[in-house]
């Protein structure tokens, strides 16, 4: 064999090598396990797709294998499509504990032809009450969206397909609580809740759709700090001119206003009726 074709075949050695690694890589197999649904959660094509359903039984979830402090975590996730009203797709970080820590995205469902609301929220300590809620600019029932959360010591960004729609800054130095000391689960459901999720409990579920599903693929937590155990020191990935100091450039800035100012529903930081002593300190702080 030739020089030439030895080098070839090697190449096409490490392309199918990497090929095959890439295809492993976000396993739902290797990172999450269904924790509750009763048969209702299923994972399929090899590890990279999983399905959470709803009936009038049960709906169904699962929560990640590790624990993270920090990280730059994705997931794509195709809603429920069709009448959704009454259900709740949530997908969120959280500790444990009575001060827990938490960082959500709830994608509350509606009737057909009617937008999905986008609910996030900022829990430390115990105490969240920070919500915002959005429409989203596209339809999340027809294809997979990527949901992001970066989180690090400096802010924690919830990206939509790559586009920032919310930060929430470490303001310790002004007395604002932040989460940078209990690791979190990652943590998915899909479940009723029909008393509050669609137009404050106005619109319920039809059972006669049922059942309901969800879908999520492309799992990715390359950029994080990690734990697989309580029993481990949390580990990391970074180095200085990663994900753990990134913020939001200008052309992201950018972005953001244009997702706020087009799409935002609620921003608990101009809710005066809801907090008549005072805005909570953050929303003084721009």
């Amino acid at each position: 064999m030739s020089a030439l074709a030895t080098k070839q075949s090697l190449l096409l050695l490490l392309s199918s090598l990497l090929l095959l690694i890439g295809v492993s890589t976000g396993s739902f197999y290797d990172n999450f396990d269904i924790t509750w649904g009763n048969g209702r959660a299923n994972i399929f094509e090899s590890g990279q797709l999983l399905t959470c359903t709803l009936d009038k039984i049960s709906g169904s979830g699962f929560q990640s294998k590790k624990e993270y402090l920090f990280g730059k975590i994705d997931m794509k996730m195709k809603l429920v499509a069709g009448n959704s009203a009454g259900t709740v797709t949530a997908y969120y970080l959280s500790s444990k504990g009575e001060t827990w820590d938490e960082i959500d995205f709830e994608f509350l469902g509606n009737v057909t032809g009617q937008p999905y609301v986008l609910h996030t929220n900022v829990f430390t300590g115990g105490k969240g009450n920070r919500e915002m809620q959005f429409y989203l600019w596209f339809d999340p029932t027809a294809d997979f969206h990527t949901y992001t959360v970066l989180w690090n010591p400096l802010n924690i960004i919830f990206l939509v397909d790559g586009i920032p729609i919310r930060v929430f800054k470490n303001n310790e130095a002004h007395g604002v609580a932040y989460p940078k000391s209990q690791p979190m689960k990652i943590y998915s459901s899909l479940w009723e809740a029909d008393d509050w999720a669609t137009q404050g409990g106005r619109v319920k579920t039809d059972w006669n759709n049922a059942p309901f599903s969800a879908f999520y693929r492309s799992f990715n937590d390359v950029d994080c700090c990690s734990r697989t155990s309580v029993w481990n020191w949390v580990t990391c990935n970074a180095n200085s001119n990663s994900w753990m100091w990134t913020t939001l450039n200008p052309n992201q800035v950018g972005q953001m206003k244009w997702v706020q100012d087009d799409y935002m529903i609620y921003n608990y930081c101009t809710d005066y009726k809801r907090f008549p002593q005072g805005l909570p300190t953050e929303c003084n702080l721009g």
